[in-house]
């Protein structure tokens, strides 16, 4: 079982789940409106032969959620500096859906942290022309996966929402346990998702301004295609096939959220191709 852990830097604080059995540095980044619990059927399997942290990204979660400040060299940062805490130089990585565009900009910048990189059904990967903005509360609101943000009069209204989410389909024990991580009931005495508003806001802007995949990059790189998931038509893995030179691609069984509504034959799949990339 995993251990919440924090780590202390001066503007904000990451909190973190760590499983500390194995030895090799495994990262695991959740999407946009998530937490660190999403990854815990995966942490488990990979536990004996891994040593394993999945943080609560800026403004979700545990973690600090400024009003500001939400770029992607910030939550580079952040991943740095929790890297250091732990000793690690480089880490294979796992991202899933907003912050796979994040882990290949991290590979463009500093590839020198990346062992390898598996994207799991990735998002947003070009930059957005700047007109599509005015279509961003529109999305605010018909997004499955940001409806659970709430506000909601009370816990039974919020889980009858979660559970017609896609994200929580089966409401297995393990999606129960994600749901729980991700609410929380506000001074008002109603109940929200821990993701902040501010934090959506500055990351769909963050996400508009800034482009992906520029260069070629070299690191191993594992594409997790979901068969009910985002990126089902082949001009939507063009990018990859162009910049990821050393791309795999694998279609497993689930929606977007595979590793909760799969875990079991997602995380044979992460395992197989890790176990080829170990030091």
């Amino acid at each position: 079982m995993p251990v919440r852990q924090t780590l202390f830097k001066p503007d904000i604080q990451i909190s973190y789940l760590e499983w500390n059995q194995g030895q090799e540095p495994l990262l695991l980044l959740h999407g946009l409106g998530d937490n660190a619990a999403v990854w815990s059927s995966l942490g488990n399997y990979l536990a004996a032969d891994y040593h394993i942290v999945a943080p609560d990204m800026r403004g979700h979660g545990e973690s600090t959620k400024p009003e500001r400040d939400y770029t992607f060299e910030s939550a580079i940062a952040d991943l740095e500096a929790l890297m250091d805490h732990l000793g690690w130089s480089k880490a294979h990585v796992v991202a899933h859906s907003w912050s796979g565009k994040l882990a290949v900009i991290w590979a463009r910048l500093n590839p020198q942290r990346l062992r390898s990189l598996i994207l799991v059904d990735p998002i947003f990967i070009w930059k957005i022309p700047g007109f599509l903005k005015v279509t961003f509360p529109i999305l605010y609101r018909v997004l499955p996966f940001l409806k659970g943000m709430g506000p909601f009069t009370n816990y039974e209204e919020a889980e009858q929402q979660a559970r017609q989410l896609n994200q929580f389909q089966g409401w297995s024990t393990l999606q129960q346990q994600v749901f729980n991580a991700g609410i929380e009931q506000k001074p008002g005495g109603g109940w929200g998702s821990k993701f902040t508003t501010s934090a959506r806001d500055a990351i769909f802007a963050e996400v508009m301004q800034v482009s992906g995949l520029t260069v070629p990059i070299d690191i191993p790189t594992l594409f997790v295609q979901p068969k009910k998931g985002v990126n089902r038509k082949d001009w939507q893995l063009q990018p990859y096939k162009t910049y990821l030179r050393n791309l795999q691609i694998c279609q497993v069984l689930g929606n977007h959220w595979p590793f909760l509504t799969q875990p079991e034959a997602f995380n044979q799949t992460v395992e197989a191709f890790l176990q080829k990339h170990r030091c």
